[in-house]
């Protein structure tokens, strides 16, 4: 009895034994086919804010960023990334920076940093479609998060592929104050306004 319950467990151990050999191949694949970039080159790597008021234009820049990409296996024939698997970006929000301290300082109080100290775009989705050799475009969709509030936004990304592997992102996104609860700020007794719409311009470079 006891040698033929043996005789019947081989088998089925055996059978188990493939199944965890496939399963374990299957992550391996799939933990390769997801490549992780991270941004270098500080200097090249520029996010700034325009935006308006009823006097001037300005611009912030945002200084030490946080972001990390993580692409799909590049097609050989059209020489782009597959898909976009995660994108991670973050930045401090008293790391926003213009040309006069009393502005940042403005900033800081309308955004809440100190409630709220810092500014992040998490992916949920995304799509790559192929523009020419070695160029592609994104529409990603996440979440985007300032002054504690959390918004759905699609960011359109041009994106390149250089000889050296290295992936260059560029692109810009208009975005509404009062979408994250903030009220436009006036200043001088209201003889300055500053406007509701921000624009957000981007250059990111990614390297394995």
């Amino acid at each position: 009895m006891k040698k033929m319950l043996c005789t019947t467990l081989q088998p089925i151990r055996f059978k188990y034994l493939i199944v965890l050999i496939f399963v374990g191949v299957g992550i391996s694949n799939s933990l390769q086919a997801q490549i992780v970039y991270k941004l270098y080159g500080a200097k090249e790597n520029i996010v700034k804010i325009a935006g308006k008021s009823n006097i001037h234009d300005w611009t912030m820049t945002a200084e030490n960023l946080a972001c990390d990409a993580n692409f799909g296996p590049v097609s050989g024939a059209a020489g782009v990334p597959k898909k976009l698997i995660s994108l991670n970006f973050s930045v401090k929000s008293k790391n926003l920076k213009s040309e006069s301290e009393s502005m940042n300082n403005r900033t800081y109080k309308v955004i809440k940093a100190d409630a709220y100290p810092d500014i992040d775009f998490k992916l949920r989705e995304a799509t790559i479609s192929a523009l020419q050799k070695n160029k592609f475009s994104v529409d990603a969709t996440g979440t985007l998060t300032i002054a504690g509030v959390s918004k759905i936004i699609t960011l359109h990304v041009n994106g390149e592929v250089n000889a050296d592997h290295t992936i260059l992102c560029t692109g810009q996104q208009k975005i509404k104050l009062t979408d994250y609860g903030i009220q436009p700020p006036s200043y001088m007794l209201g003889a300055m306004k500053v406007g509701n719409e921000l624009t957000i311009l981007f250059t990111l470079n990614f390297k394995k």
